[in-house]
């Protein structure tokens, strides 16, 4: 193997398992290490002021507020990536679309593993990543307002990373697919799935374009966007709500760095008619 080939195998090992960038300890050091810069901001404000007496009425109508609306305020103040998909998540889940997108986006849990997968029809047909099923025993599919059935898998497409499993259901929420979608650099895309440890997170992103995996025989598509572990199965839609894809894997890129890789839509076309 020569070196050329040695940088392409580099540039092209994925992540299926989309782990997020950083564990448990590093991001306590990076929130903690906001936590230290917002203490420091609001000390220099105060030390800037003439000190007032300040009444105890007030002291406790702020405590009070300050204890409902933690949440809220959290995103604000610690403006880390695993945080920033929260708040971008929170204002994009105020549009009815979203929401009701959000109804068709499922919980895949089996084992030892979680994922996401999304209805395309009303009675219970749903697609995922071939990765998040594979020789699972017992999968449960949890639709937000629907709650839990236990699903069968009824067509697998491991070369693109695809499959297609079914829920006794009737009348379930579900997507509509895209026909042949055509894909351009900076088009903007929208996602919802299940990161880390939440679920029905919506998030946007841009499509970067399309790249050949060493492992592939099939081209797939770059996005710049926050996928993090658990959004595997997760559609990506277009501007008309239409899914255009899926997503299945993280990729290191030399020249783009961390990008989230779908496969398109016209894929499971194809695989599905043959």
């Amino acid at each position: 193997m020569d070196n050329k080939d040695k940088e392409r195998n580099k540039q092209e090992i994925i992540d299926e398992d989309l782990y997020e960038e950083f564990d448990d300890e590093e991001l306590y050091e990076l929130v903690e290490a906001e936590r230290q810069k917002v203490l420091l901001k609001e000390k220099s404000k105060k030390d800037q002021k003439p000190k007032r007496p300040f009444p105890k009425w007030a002291f406790w109508l702020i405590a009070f507020a300050m204890f409902f609306n933690i949440f809220a305020l959290f995103p604000q103040v610690f403006s880390i990536p695993a945080i920033e998909f929260l708040k971008t998540s929170a204002i994009l889940s105020t549009s009815e679309i979203v929401q009701q997108q959000k109804k068709a986006v499922v919980v895949i849990e089996t084992e030892n593993s979680k994922g996401t997968g999304f209805a395309i029809s009303a009675d219970g047909k749903i697609l995922t990543n071939y990765h998040v099923i594979e020789d699972k025993n017992a999968i449960t599919v949890a639709f937000p307002d629907d709650g839990l059935f236990q699903a069968e898998v009824i067509e697998t497409y491991p070369t693109i990373d695809l499959a297609m499993i079914e829920v006794d259901g009737k009348n379930l929420p579900y997507l509509s697919l895209a026909g042949h979608p055509d894909f351009e650099s900076g088009e903007a895309i929208s996602f919802i799935g299940n990161p880390l440890k939440f679920n029905g997170i919506a998030n946007e992103g841009e499509i970067i374009g399309y790249t050949k995996l060493a492992s592939w025989n099939e081209e797939v598509l770059m996005i710049e966007a926050p996928v993090y572990r658990g959004n595997s199965g997760s559609p990506i839609l277009n501007q008309d709500g239409e899914v255009i894809g899926i997503i299945f894997a993280t990729l290191n890129h030399d020249t783009y760095g961390r990008v989230g890789l779908f496969v398109p839509i016209s894929l499971y076309y194809q695989y599905s008619s043959d």
